[in-house]
């Protein structure tokens, strides 16, 4: 329970002052600290990412920074793709999905680094077959990432739709979390299926993510986005490292049955 509950307020938190779910914050302190399989970190994880974004995106809209049809297409394309993911996620060797994840922190914290050296590619509103196209693009690729690695995927729809659609910042983030419900709740419902969740530890990440994701939405209007994402860059990178660094044999041990 306890450790469920540090593991929410951490992740919900960081979640919520930069918009996204959470998992990439979750996958590794479950791997990391209570040595869960890599699969099973990434089903539970996507519990947590539902509620986190279900909890971010009300602050969002709250603030005026949501847009729904923009997140309906999103969602409506990632509810098609995420079953392949999660079906991709179990069939994986864990030190691949290891290695997968890894390097999809690297290219999230890339993103944020560069993010105030690449002015977007649209100046203002973008034209309207471009927005769409690229809010279905991100739709397809969003779910199956979310069903495959146990991330919301606002980590990379947000720079993304900044870039190439030319939505407002906070915009984006609103979006996202709001984007992420649908998929990420099919996501959790197949690696349920799969027997990758741990219902232990579920009651402690639930009061955890409500809680951190609550408090970081909304102080993330206050803070700097630069030195915001250059600290979350920084985390991201040393732990992509050490997914990067394990070798064969030298992953957590099979979790035990669920409870």
């Amino acid at each position: 329970m306890i450790h469920g509950l540090l593991i929410g307020l951490v992740a919900g938190s960081l979640g919520g002052l930069v918009g996204v779910g959470g998992g990439v914050i979750i996958v590794p302190l479950m791997t990391e600290t209570l040595r869960f399989r890599q699969q099973t970190a990434h089903g539970t994880s996507l519990v947590a990412v539902v509620l986190t974004a279900a909890a971010g995106s009300a602050v969002y809209y709250l603030h005026g920074s949501a847009d729904i049809y923009a997140s309906a297409v999103l969602a409506g394309l990632a509810l098609f793709t995420v079953r392949m993911g999660a079906k991709y996620c179990c069939i994986l060797p864990e030190l691949k999905l290891k290695r997968y994840f890894g390097f999809f922190l690297l290219f999230i914290a890339a993103l944020l680094i560069l993010k105030p050296f690449l002015p977007p590619v649209m100046e203002g509103p973008s034209p309207a077959w471009i927005r769409w196209s690229v809010l279905v693009l991100l739709g397809a690729l969003t779910g199956f990432v979310s069903g495959m690695l146990g991330v919301g995927g606002g980590s990379f729809m947000i720079p993304l739709m900044v870039f190439f659609a030319g939505i407002p910042q906070h915009t984006a983030q609103g979006i996202s979390l709001l984007a992420m419900i649908p998929a990420s709740t099919l996501g959790a419902l197949i690696h349920w299926r799969m027997g990758n969740i741990r219902l232990g530890i579920l009651p402690g990440l639930i009061v955890g993510t409500l809680v951190g994701v609550f408090v970081g939405g909304s102080f993330a209007h206050l803070i700097p986005d630069r030195e915001l994402s250059l600290l979350y860059s920084v985390l991201l990178v040393y732990t992509a490292f050490r997914y990067l660094r394990t070798k064969p044999g030298s992953h957590a041990p099979l979790s035990p049955p669920l409870q």
